[in-house]
């Protein structure tokens, strides 16, 4: 016997393949959809992270007020370097205990860390000079102005692992790395005649 298929049944049977067809692309469609609103989420926040940290590495950055050196009368050198720094304009808080410091000189480049730390021999200190609050170490205003001072050797008087004394006409270079990443980068030149001085600005 012969079984007839009817135009229905056919119509009937195409629309049921079309129908699983449709079901398929939409469920296709929306894990594609679903893939693609993640990652575009991902994407945004590591964006994010990446403006954010940027920022902090352009923005937190220090600003020098003044640079002065005390003179060692005896043979007219200088034996101390103090350098004030307060926020640049738009700066958050920066903490100088957590700070590292590439200084550049006539004797070399030393990497020095805060006084708190153990992790260099010759060390960097800091000092208030106007604070707004109680932190010993951390510019968190815009009027905060801190010391930071650099102890030479000074004949041996002064820190074993620093560099000797600055004489006449030396060049020296700081770097002043902040935990977010910025840099502050200060130049001097120390005054050709130190004679009759006991500090001079650099």
């Amino acid at each position: 016997m012969f079984e007839f298929i009817t135009d229905e049944e056919e119509r009937g049977q195409v629309g049921i393949g079309t129908l699983i067809v449709f079901i398929a692309m939409v469920l296709v469609a929306a894990i594609a959809a679903g893939v693609l609103i993640n990652t575009a989420g991902f994407l945004q926040s590591k964006s994010q992270e990446t403006g954010q940290q940027s920022s902090k590495q352009v923005s937190n950055r220090l600003q020098e007020v003044v640079t002065t050196g005390t003179v060692n009368t005896t043979d007219n050198s200088v034996e101390s370097v103090n350098v004030t720094v307060t926020q640049a304009p738009g700066a958050g808080e920066i903490d100088l205990e957590n700070a590292t410091i590439n200084w550049i000189g006539p004797s070399g480049t030393e990497t020095l860390t805060h006084s708190t730390s153990s992790a260099t021999d010759w060390t960097f200190n800091t000092y208030q000079v106007k604070n707004t609050d109680d932190s010993d170490t951390v510019l968190n205003d815009a009027d905060d102005r801190f010391n930071v001072e650099f102890e030479l050797n000074d004949h041996g008087n002064g820190p074993a692992d620093a560099p000797s004394n600055l004489g006449e006409g030396d060049e020296v270079t700081i770097k002043i790395n902040t935990m977010a990443g910025a840099t502050t980068t200060i130049r001097f030149t120390v005054p050709e005649s130190l004679g009759q001085k006991q500090a001079v600005e650099l």
